[in-house]
């Protein structure tokens, strides 16, 4: 039997006889395991009819990104009657060079695009086809002219899917339960959250999405789909995935969740409560669960020490059930939004959050505030000694909005200090931070001073 191969400056078309077929499952159930940190597990239960003795079963759906030594096969029927001798993960695909390499020290004939007829025997393939004549003589092809190869056969040992291949001795004939499992690179997810923040800003509506990319290299059909929330360990962690693209729509969440969450082991288990389809180089995004509306507090924070002028504005809340959440927060990236008079939606700025359980804190940071500003400076510096110095600092808060605000203030210290004098009062959040929450009247300035002692 012949097979041809067509080439073309910018593509080639195979034509070629259909590899014997895999063993065919006659039910299968899928499942699968996605993690942040570019990482599936697949678990696939098929039931399969096997002969008693020696013989070869093959899987040839699965990703080209697996990793063929995270693969384990078993007989659920028959666990102690069925043995795998050997396995092996084939995945040398077809191509138009495969198949000229395959040919090399064999006869072929070529055909150029000008309608002339080569053969002869195969020595060389790459930029030009070298071939031998039956007289001896030795011809070059550009291999750019060749728009047809004629070879006698196909070639043995080459595929069209990545394929796991298993050498099993059976001691039981019939059909037996078979299941199999493997990691794959090419595969994750990560969370995205909406929050809409209401006229007042004293709630916010928390929707939570779910983003799951699959370039593992192949589909997944009617699968059982878990997410595995938290930082899981690896010795070699496969390649990241990386995303094409800036921002996705989203719609209005579920009324009803269509996650199921539990704690498992040190991590939080999402598990779809439905089948569902993720194909190969899709992006599918799900509800995690319905919208949440909880309090919020604006914050007006300034760290002058890190940006002299500009006073950062925060959205804190407590992912508390009182407060309308008490949800396991996976790591990601949350927008917020405001509803304008015309009930439009503006888009006010996104921060990261990362794992956050139930009732902590989540600060986000939005943007920075256009009509307060700050200003910071040293005006005062004594060497006491060796060992001592003392500064004195200086805070200006300017306030050009319409009504009060409090302010933040941020100020980082070191070692051994003592704070000395202070014009307002101030809390040590810890042995390095200070925090002063400064009022700051409407169209004024407040001024905040301190003296600090430093021994070393």
């Amino acid at each position: 039997m012949k097979s041809s191969i067509f080439f073309t400056s910018l593509s080639c078309l195979f034509l070629f006889p259909v590899l014997a077929p895999d063993s065919r499952a006659q039910g299968k159930h899928l499942s699968i395991t996605v993690y942040q940190n570019n990482l599936g597990l697949i678990h696939d239960v098929r039931k399969m009819d096997l002969k008693a003795g020696d013989q070869q079963i093959r899987f040839t759906d699965v990703p080209s990104s697996i990793d063929p030594t995270s693969v384990h096969f078993k007989s659920l029927s028959a666990p102690d009657q069925v043995a795998v001798l050997e396995q092996n993960y084939e995945y040398d695909l077809i191509s138009a060079e495969k198949i000229l390499q395959k040919y090399i020290d064999q006869v072929i004939q070529l055909f150029t695009k000008e309608g002339k007829v080569f053969e002869g025997k195969l020595l060389s393939t790459g930029g030009n086809v070298v071939l031998e004549k039956k007289d001896g003589g030795i011809q070059s092809i550009a291999m750019m002219n060749v728009l047809n190869v004629d070879f006698p056969e196909l070639p043995a040992g080459l595929i069209t899917r990545p394929t796991l291949v298993w050498h099993l001795l059976s001691e039981k004939a019939g059909t037996h339960t078979i299941e199999t499992s493997y990691l794959t690179g090419g595969i994750g997810w990560h969370a995205e959250y909406v929050a809409l923040v209401n006229k007042d800003e004293t709630t916010l509506d928390l929707s939570a999405w779910v983003s799951i990319q699959n370039q593992s290299g192949t589909d997944y059909e009617g699968a059982k789909l878990k997410l595995v929330a938290g930082d899981v360990h690896r010795i070699t962690p496969l390649p990241p995935v990386y995303h094409a693209y800036e921002e996705l729509a989203m719609e209005k969440a579920a009324t009803a969740p269509q996650f199921k969450e539990k704690a498992f082991f040190e991590y939080h288990l999402y598990t779809l409560q439905r089948a569902a389809t993720i194909k190969n180089n899709q992006i599918k995004q799900l509800s995690l669960f319905p919208t949440a509306t909880t309090s919020v507090k604006k914050i007006y924070e300034y760290d002058g020490s890190k940006n002299e002028k500009k006073i950062n504005v925060k959205l804190e809340f407590i992912n508390a059930e009182k407060n309308g959440l008490g949800l396991p927060i996976p790591a990601g990236k949350v927008r917020v939004y405001k509803s304008d008079e015309d009930q439009s939606q503006i888009f006010l700025g996104e921060d990261q959050v990362d794992h956050t359980p139930k009732d902590e804190k989540i600060r986000l940071y939005v943007g920075d505030a256009f009509d307060i500003v700050g200003e910071r400076k040293q005006i005062n510096y004594k060497q006491l000694g060796d060992r001592a110095r003392e500064e004195t600092w200086q805070i200006k808060l300017r306030n050009h909005k319409k009504e009060d605000v409090e302010i933040l203030v941020i100020e980082h210290v070191w070692g051994d200090c003592e704070i000395r004098e202070s014009s307002h009062p101030y809390h040590k959040k810890d042995a390095n931070t200070l925090e002063f929450l400064i009022p700051v009247k409407k169209d004024a300035e407040t001024i905040v001073k301190y003296t600090i002692l430093y021994r070393w």
